[in-house]
């Protein structure tokens, strides 16, 4: 199963589009990912015509978004890995150790909110990941985005820099 992983697109604001190579790996996953703040249901929407999507809310997505998505998703991987999303990792300081206490069973967690792209490891094999953002990149050197594939009951994840 391959896996496309976004956050934080704060659409619409403005002339903000998805960029096209996000486009083209949007539609070639089985799975949709969007760990929070996409802002209003009308890019919930466009995903959801792509593929299948797991979104959870963010904290600035709207008071229909809010009612709408979860707070935290558990990703549908049939006999794979648990992989938990949610929005906010918390501070950077301890964050694996606290998203392992705070998600006990899980294999990995995926998040958003610092726009900030992260690929962390615990020593015994937990993981985190931030995906970044493919539209506001604030602090972070580029737009990025994620991918991720259940290889053999172990979630792979690769960070995408796009164009």
């Amino acid at each position: 199963m391959q896996i496309a992983i976004i956050s934080d697109t704060h659409m619409p604001r403005g002339g903000r589009r998805l960029p096209s190579d996000c486009l083209d790996r949007l539609g070639a996953a089985d799975l949709i990912v969007h760990a929070g703040d996409l802002c209003t249901p009308a890019l919930l929407r466009e995903l959801e015509a792509i593929n299948p999507v797991v979104a959870v809310r963010g904290n600035v997505d709207d008071r229909q978004l809010q009612r709408l998505l979860p707070e935290t998703a558990v990703l549908p991987l049939p006999g794979g890995p648990e992989v938990v999303v949610v929005h906010d990792g918390g501070p950077a300081r301890g964050r694996v150790v606290r998203l392992q206490g705070r998600f006990p069973t899980a294999d990995a967690v995926i998040f958003g909110h610092s726009h900030l792209p992260l690929h962390e490891r615990a020593g015994d094999g937990f993981q985190i990941f931030n995906p970044g953002s493919p539209t506001e990149r604030r602090r972070a050197p580029a737009h990025t985005m994620g991918l991720a594939k259940d290889a053999g009951g172990r979630i792979e994840f690769e960070l995408v820099e796009l164009r």
